[in-house]
């Protein structure tokens, strides 16, 4: 059997493998049209495919974590995304790649789903808050590294490279958890389906205001990353420099708030951990939306914001994920799918709430943000009305 830190590595690393789904493929949209035919218009639902495709991903594999044993269900879903990464390199056309990257999304949202669920299964409370913080660090690190790695590659070869080394890396760590039947073993069945389904859940009020609270505080911060590109060249001045010496500084405070977070929890226990975290992403949302309505903000004033923003994230997020785990029981694999999903939804529709406004500046992008983590932080004092 594999050690406790070569498990957490596959598991991260199968995680990666998905989001870089989106990331590494990224800068190859615009020479789409060119190499398959059609319109840039259709360049872009390669990318929405694989995100629709993704979020239905999510629901079913929370079903069948719940239905069969987990080192299985995992080894099926890289081994089913490698093969499709392969079959998207035969696309005659942008339509067919979408057809086909639908089917990739689905199969990619497997390891998302599992990685909780097999964290929370391999160690205590505290160890768990520590990989989880370590995992989301990974995760913070893939969507600004991915595109680089695609933009090399596309310096090597055409479109089709970035799906191969996706296939490979895939197939690799399928091949892992295959050669290591002891380790797969381990991760069993989530749970029995007779738990209630996602019904249960959807009843239970710990499990939603743990899982949304979570949602919202990531949806506030991926509403500010998604609309700030546009913000800070065209309504700010600035330009995509800033954006990524913003984004950098944000994931550096992250990465070190996640991986302390659990000394956080020792302290003071996980709910004021939670609450400190969430309280701590508003405030930096709310200064963000007070300093765009006095006067067009400075740079520099928006990287310090966006760090308080990233910080309580960080300081929440472990603990936060652990705690609406552990608020499902049993149910967790769907528990881990509907976390997800709730942050997919939140940004989703954030996103294109704040669309119409993102070259007016960070008024309606901060004030959309600061309500989203203003909810969050009212969920986070509601204990009293949590019941089973």
């Amino acid at each position: 059997m594999l050690s406790k830190t070569a498990t957490f590595i596959l598991i991260a690393l199968g995680t990666v493998v998905g989001l870089a789904g989106i990331d590494l493929v990224l800068p190859a949209i615009p020479g789409l049209p060119d190499a398959l035919g059609g319109d840039l218009k259709s360049a872009q639902y390669v990318l929405a495919a694989f995100a629709g495709g993704t979020g239905i991903g999510l629901l079913v594999y929370g079903e069948l974590g719940a239905r069969f044993k987990l080192g299985t269900l995992l080894v099926l879903s890289l081994t089913t995304y490698a093969v499709l990464s392969l079959l998207a390199t035969l696309a005659p056309s942008t339509h067919a790649l979408s057809l086909t990257r639908f089917f990739q999304g689905l199969a990619a949202a497997g390891p998302a789903v599992f990685a909780p669920v097999m964290i929370k299964s391999m160690y205590d409370e505290t160890g768990s808050i520590i990989a989880l913080g370590r995992l989301g660090s990974i995760e913070s690190i893939t969507p600004a590294l991915a595109p680089v790695l695609g933009a090399w590659l596309l310096t090597l070869a055409d479109w089709k490279l970035s799906f191969y080394v996706t296939a490979f890396v895939a197939i690799a760590l399928s091949l892992a958890w295959v050669l290591s039947p002891a380790t797969r073993r381990q991760f069993g069945y989530s749970q029995r389906s007779s738990t209630g389904g996602y019904s249960a859940l959807f009843k239970n009020l710990t499990f939603l205001r743990h899982a949304i609270s979570q949602a919202f505080t990531l949806g506030a911060l991926l509403i500010i990353v998604f609309a700030a590109p546009v913000v800070i060249t065209h309504a700010l001045d600035g330009s995509l420099s800033d954006f990524i010496i913003m984004q950098v500084t944000g994931i550096a405070f992250f990465i070190l708030a996640a991986n302390t977070s659990h000394r956080v929890v020792q302290r003071l226990g996980a709910a004021p951990t939670i609450l400190l975290g969430t309280a701590c992403t508003a405030l930096g949302c709310v200064a963000l939306f007070i300093a765009s309505v006095v006067s067009k903000p400075a740079i520099e004033l928006i990287w310090l914001l966006f760090v308080f923003v990233n910080l309580g994230l960080g300081i929440r997020g472990p603990a936060g994920f652990f705690q609406a785990l552990k608020a499902s029981g049993d149910n967790d694999s769907r528990g881990s799918a509907l976390i997800i999903l709730f942050v997919m939804l939140t940004t989703a529709l954030g996103t294109a709430a704040v669309a119409p406004f993102v070259e007016q500046g960070f008024v309606q992008v901060a004030a959309r943000a600061s309500a989203v983590a203003i909810i969050a932080v009212w969920l986070s004092i509601s204990r009293r009305q949590d019941r089973q």
